[in-house]
């Protein structure tokens, strides 16, 4: 039987600067567990208060597809198993999977663990042979397995040889440094295969950037078993991407390792962790990214709309992702006709209005434009040109005072005149900066009209620098990222001044959302 393990909860959190708290871990639960994998790692309940609690909250939930593992070590050196703190508090957080590291690289046993090659494999032996008599789904990770093997083929083998003999239900190849290539990691796993009486596993580290290309391997090689983590999250250069591996798997090997409808909740069960981590989704990231299935080139977009499986290695749908079409000044007719028809626009080949926008795309890129990651500003640009897009206000006059106080604090007022349904508004607003003030002040104004704006949050802002040489005469390229609780879109504005550049994109985000309401009961 072939086991997916999910480690995101405790691996993945060694990643620098990720941190859960217990709600984030248990929701995250839930979605492994929606996602079809097999065990879901909560933790080390021996090193922390927060996993403890973790564990507790786990005894509560009702999982589908999942089971719990809990993660801890073999027992100390010259200490029995029965009498190990670490392994009774294993078997206290009540899970019925638990994993235990265990040295298998001789210099690991004699300089860290400093005790001697036989007493290390009796401690792997008799904490398998315990947890197994507590009636547990035991598997063995095998740290340092592959730099052990090379380093000492037939003391790395005693050990897991050792583990196997004693019950353990997997016997997981840890490549702990992450730099064994597929080749050895191929090899290796075979020779294995041979010689230890248990399922073997594999746990990839991707310090060589090989994390994924040793799991599938290690797969073919005879493994049955595989960890890794959501997004590749992990200590250094992460863990092997289990968003990369479960396809890899289904799609390219035949393994079942999910259902169909699992496999189609992949991206947005990728994007629902990245959010919780508070971690930026990777756009290029392969199966899952906003970019994995993006058509870019003008020729290559059309022909991907004729053809798509010339031009995508897999079905975009499969993986719960979308092919989409990139507009820049690369696009032809037939891509921006694509481009306008994901928009809900009818366009076709021959419209004046397409004209007139690829060449408006041509004119503003050259000035600075980028629409890659501005899909709302082109589609306001789209409708403008087709003359069906009505502005929700209309701009008398903005202006911001910055005043830097004898206290230090720093006060940003923004007062904006606008004019609403026939009437002239005045706002002001003070704010941490002058997009924030103008931002607050539009509200203001408009708010009263559009109650469909409350939802509505700026959540990224992003500033480049198009031409350092002219210093602060250059001009400025601004991306605003707006969300309302349900879909997100980006905006785009240049100018050599700064505040005009916000005020541009901040425009289109309010145009955008206001055109495109959050439902207010939305499907489940």
């Amino acid at each position: 039987m072939f086991t997916l393990y999910d480690t995101t909860l405790r691996d993945g959190t060694q990643r620098e600067g990720m941190s859960l708290s217990v709600e984030d871990k248990v929701r995250i639960a839930l979605r492994l567990d929606d996602l079809g994998i097999a065990y879901i790692e909560g933790g080390f309940p021996g090193s922390n208060p927060k996993d403890i609690e973790f564990f507790e909250r786990a005894k509560t939930l009702k999982l589908t597809n999942a089971v719990i593992s809990a993660f801890g070590t073999t027992c100390r050196k010259d200490t029995a198993a029965a009498d190990d703190a670490g392994l009774q508090a294993l078997l206290e957080t009540g899970c019925a999977a638990i994993c235990i590291f265990g040295k298998t690289w001789d210099v690991h046993v004699t300089e860290t663990l400093q005790t001697t090659l036989d007493e290390n494999v009796r401690m792997v032996r008799d904490s398998v042979a315990f947890l197994k008599a507590a009636d547990r789904t035991v598997f063995f990770d095998a740290e340092h397995f592959f730099d052990g093997y090379k380093h000492n083929a037939a003391y790395a083998l005693e050990v897991c040889r050792a583990a196997a003999d004693a019950g353990a239900d997997a016997v997981v190849l840890c490549d702990t440094n992450g730099g064994t290539l597929p080749h050895e990691v191929a090899r290796i796993v075979a020779e294995l295969s041979e010689v230890i009486p248990a399922p073997l596993g594999i746990h990839a580290h991707n310090d060589g950037a090989c994390a994924v290309a040793n799991s599938l391997v290690a797969v073919e090689a005879g493994c049955v078993h595989v960890q890794g983590t959501m997004n590749g999250y992990g200590e250094r250069a992460g863990n092997a991407d289990l968003t990369s591996i479960i396809p890899g798997l289904k799609l390219k090997m035949g393994i079942e390792c999910v259902t169909d409808d699992q496999l189609r909740l992949l991206t947005e069960a990728s994007h629902f962790v990245a959010e919780t981590a508070n971690i930026s989704p990777y756009p290029q990231q392969p199966y899952v990214g906003a970019s994995a299935f993006a058509h870019k080139g003008g020729v290559h977009a059309s022909a991907a709309a004729r053809l798509p499986e010339a031009y995508e290695h897999v079905e975009p749908a499969t993986v719960g992702n979308l092919a989409r079409v990139v507009v820049s000044e690369l696009a032809g007719r037939a891509s921006l006709v694509m481009k306008a028809q994901e928009m809900g626009i009818t366009l076709s080949t021959g419209d004046e209005a397409l004209t007139a926008v690829l060449d408006g795309i041509k004119e503003k890129e050259h000035r600075g434009y980028s629409f890659e990651a501005a899909d709302a500003s082109l589609e306001i640009m789209l409708r403008k040109a087709m003359g069906t897009h009505s502005p929700f206000f209309r701009l008398e006059s903005f202006r911001c005072i910055m005043e830097k106080r004898e206290d230090g604090r720093v006060m940003t007022e923004a007062t904006i005149k606008v004019h609403v349904e026939g009437h002239r508004f005045i706002a002001t607003a003070e704010g941490n900066g002058p997009v924030n003030a103008l931002d607050r002040a539009l509200r203001i104004a408009i708010g009263r009209f559009y109650p469909a704006l409350e939802p509505i949050e700026l959540t990224d802002f992003k500033v480049r620098v198009l031409d350092e040489k002219k210093g602060t005469g250059a001009v400025t390229r601004v991306l605003i990222e707006s969300a309302d609780g349900e879909k997100s879109w980006g905006t785009v504005g240049v100018s050599q001044n700064i505040i005009e550049a916000s005020w541009e994109a901040l425009v289109d985000s309010v145009e955008y959302g206001l055109s495109h309401p959050k439902q207010e009961n939305p499907k489940p």
